[in-house]
């Protein structure tokens, strides 16, 4: 019993402080979510997913590994590879946002604003600095960018969970395993969640009138620059 606490507080502490670590797990999210004008709920449900399927992705092949009997090193390895593919697809997906927000300001094409209600709760209304002022609702309609970012999420790796896994299973212990797999999963998520509400709402209560057309050219640069963390400093 003392053992399975050491291994869940472990868990915990380890999904926690890995999160937190990883600008990449809460970044994108934030910003794009100013850029796009998602709202409060929205911004939730699509962290959640993709935390979700970061978790789970790592989940399952640790489950795999030790079924199979495959040595922790190589999946270790294959962790790796995955961890490059994502942050090479989180640069790309980046540079191409920051590159086509960069036209969209410069064109003077219509950009979205934020406004910020007294529950808390905003909305988000098209404006062109060259035509008369409009109040035309954004539409989530056709957003393709929080499928992108689930995608990469699902290919990105939760490197500790390996080791994490690896040792309960070693003494035959698949219960302890799949307690161990819960709780960081539950940590690692809810701690995405909270950082990116937390920022969201602190975001919300500030204007950036100046900055608003290049809100998502700002957007792209976080994501490419969180990609560019993952290849450089392995976060």
């Amino acid at each position: 019993m003392d053992e399975l606490l050491v291994l869940a507080g472990t868990a915990a502490t380890i999904g926690v402080v890995h999160t937190l670590l990883g600008p990449d797990h809460y970044l994108p999210f934030i910003a794009m979510a100013r850029a796009r004008g998602w709202s409060g709920a929205r911004t939730a449900l699509v962290t959640a997913l993709c935390g979700i399927g970061h978790v789970l992705s790592s989940i399952l092949l640790g489950f795999a590994g030790v079924l199979l009997g495959i040595a922790v090193f190589k999946l270790e390895s294959l962790e790796s590879i995955r961890g490059d593919l994502a942050g090479w697809l989180l640069i790309l997906f980046g540079l191409f946002y920051f590159l086509w927000g960069i036209r969209r300001a410069t064109r003077g094409e219509p950009h979205t604003h934020q406004h910020v209600h007294a529950d808390g709760e905003s909305h988000s209304h098209v404006h062109a600095h060259v035509h008369a002022h409009s109040h035309v609702h954004a539409s989530a309609r056709g957003d393709l960018t929080p499928w992108i970012l689930f995608t990469v999420f699902v290919l990105g790796p939760c490197e500790p969970l390996i080791p994490l896994l690896i040792y309960p299973a070693a003494k035959s212990n698949l219960a302890a395993a799949a307690m161990v797999a819960a709780v960081f999963a539950t940590t690692t998520v809810a701690t995405m969640v909270g950082c990116v509400m937390t920022c969201r709402y602190g975001l919300s209560r500030i204007a950036f009138p100046h900055a608003e057309r290049y809100a998502h050219a700002l957007a792209g640069l976080t994501i490419l620059l969180c990609g560019g963390a993952i290849k450089l400093l392995g976060l």
